[in-house]
C-alpha cells in the first residue's frame, strides 16, 4: 500500500488535525514505514501460533472483597485540631 498526500490529508481531516507541508512529508514517511512493517509481518506463517489473549498467565490477582471495621467517628475526631461532636472544623476559605 502506498501512502500519498491524499491519504495523509484524509487522516488529518478525520482526526481534525492540521499539518504544515514539512509535517505532512514526515508523517507520510512514518506511515509508509509502519505499513511496510505490518506487510512484512503478514509474510510470516502464524497458522500454528496460538492467539495471545493475555500477556501473563496470571488470572485475577485481586484480593477478595472483605468487610473490615473502619475508624469510628469519635476516633477520627479525637485527633482533629478543632471539631464538633460530628464534624471537623476547618477555616472558611471561600469569601462572597
Amino acid at each position: 500500500m502506498e501512502v500519498n498526500d491524499a491519504l495523509v490529508q484524509q487522516l488529518a481531516d478525520l482526526a481534525r488535525l492540521e499539518f504544515s507541508e514539512q509535517e505532512r512529508t514526515e508523517i507520510r514517511g512514518d506511515l509508509q514505514r509502519m505499513i511496510t512493517f505490518v506487510e512484512k509481518l503478514n509474510e510470516l506463517d502464524t497458522s500454528n501460533v496460538a492467539p495471545l489473549l493475555h500477556l501473563t498467565a496470571d488470572y485475577n490477582v485481586f484480593r477478595d472483597d472483605a468487610v473490615h471495621s473502619s475508624v469510628s467517628r469519635a476516633e477520627a475526631l479525637k485527633n482533629a485540631p478543632e471539631a464538633t461532636d460530628e464534624y471537623f472544623k476547618v477555616p472558611k476559605i471561600i469569601k462572597k
